[in-house]
């Protein structure tokens, strides 16, 4: 079938940013301060992704022990998260959802970033390594936003695949981190600590309570006096750039849910007795999507040797969180190792170089997020949302910088680069100034 038609340009701006989860606002606000003009789409009804839609109510840690790595645009969010009145649990930070939606509007709005929800990118036109212009779906149709530099925030790198840039995905068998639907809970009494939420799983399997055996159980994890946020259970096989894979998944994921309310109400004693979900996500949790095709891959081996690199746009610390890909005793200890053997002492991160944001054959076009260029063990540690905005706004930076110039991706004097970030209070201990 061919099918042609017509459609509008609906703005041209230096840089259109595709995606409003913590990489696409990062992204945005950078290059919008930094005097570009701005266009950012985002597929939800409000901007944070899986940290709002996704209801990842939680924060990992934005520090090393020592040092603030997440200065910039993750140190805005951190102070103003913690001004709604969201409390420190150690070093995470837990959210209610419509404290960090309503923060990301002002934000945003507060740039003077031009956006719009409910818009979903279906195209790319590219031509010589060059994007010109990406197509988008709405309620009032297709139209077109025309840009001299673009920024991939989707999370699964469908600007970029789109455009033509090659990438890889999960293992060598195409194996995928396990997806989650999380939960929101009430009527949790969190002065009652019962001890390990999983302690009790291997009685649970064995009374057929929980069909699937997944010993990796992150748990429900406070938000609130009598809330909580429920990362449970793990739903396999699911490939995030294929809606028949996550419309089953999501009809799995609610599918799965009254098991663990009968494990914790029976199960885990007085702290979970009356426990119940209220809500479950509107979208999916993906841990592991693409992974594009750079000048760089990060890989495992920067991560044990705390690499430096000349072109570093930040430094970042979190533990190889590789979840588990099937329900298998193997896999969760694969994880357990991965994530607790960790070698990290407090003040000790590792390098994130510029050239892993680049895509190999295109030259206006940034990746930021769980989707830069890295093997299968540093995606597992960069794809939380504190990374995310170190990521995002060196991408945005980048772009408005070369939008100002008229150059391309590798054209810019990285120094130039670096200078910006350290100015809007990036963490890059290692730049000569």
């Amino acid at each position: 079938m061919i099918y042609q038609k017509e459609i509008p340009i609906k703005s041209s701006v230096d840089v259109c940013v595709i995606g409003g989860g913590p990489t696409g606002i990062a992204a945005a606000i950078t290059a919008a301060r930094a005097g570009a003009s701005v266009f950012l789409i985002e597929s939800q009804g409000c901007f944070g992704g899986a940290g709002t839609a996704g209801l990842v109510t939680a924060f990992t840690s934005f520090t090393d022990g020592v040092n603030f790595m997440c200065g910039g645009i993750g140190r805005e969010v951190y102070d103003r998260a913690l001004a709604a009145g969201n409390k420190l649990n150690g070093r995470s930070l837990p959210y209610t959802p419509e404290s960090l939606k309503k923060i990301y509007d002002e934000m945003i709005q507060e740039a003077g970033v031009n956006f719009l929800f409910f818009s979903q990118l279906v195209d790319v036109v590219c031509k010589d390594g060059k994007v010109s212009s990406v197509i988008v779906a709405s309620k009032s149709g297709l139209f077109a936003i025309e840009a001299k530099m673009f920024v991939d925030g989707t999370g699964d790198g469908d600007l970029c695949a789109m455009a033509g840039a090659s990438f890889k995905q999960g293992d060598d068998d195409g194996a995928v981190m396990g997806a989650t639907l999380c939960s929101m809970w009430m009527n949790i009494d969190w002065t009652k600590c019962g001890g390990e939420q999983n302690r009790m799983l291997e009685k649970a399997f064995s009374d057929g309570v929980l069909s699937q055996e997944d010993r990796h159980l992150p748990g429900i994890f406070p938000t609130g006096k009598q809330s909580g946020m429920g990362n449970l259970g793990h739903i396999f096989k699911v490939d995030s750039t294929k809606e028949e894979e996550l419309t089953e998944a999501m009809i799995k994921g609610r599918k799965m849910l009254p098991e663990f309310v009968r494990y914790y109400n029976e199960y885990l004693g007085e702290e979970f007795e009356f426990a119940y979900p209220v809500a479950t996500a509107s979208t999916l949790g993906v841990r592991e999507s693409r992974r594009i095709t750079c000048d760089y891959e990060l890989n495992i081996s920067d991560y044990y040797s705390r690499a430096i690199f000349e072109d570093e746009i930040g430094r970042f610390s979190y533990p190889i969180d590789m979840h588990v890909s099937s329900a298998t005793q193997k896999s969760y200890d694969e994880y357990y190792t991965l994530f607790t053997q960790r070698g990290y002492c407090d003040g000790e991160t590792y390098g994130i170089p510029y050239r892993a944001l680049i895509p190999v054959g295109l030259d206006n076009v940034w990746v930021g997020g769980r989707c830069i260029c890295t093997d299968r063990y540093m995606q597992a540690s960069i794809r939380v949302m504190p990374c995310c905005f170190i990521t995002g706004q060196a991408t945005g930076m980048a772009a408005a910088i070369c939008a100002n110039n008229d150059c391309t991706s590798r054209e810019m004097e990285i120094s130039e680069l670096q200078k910006a970030l350290v100015k809007i209070g990036a963490f890059l201990p290692n730049f000569q100034r």
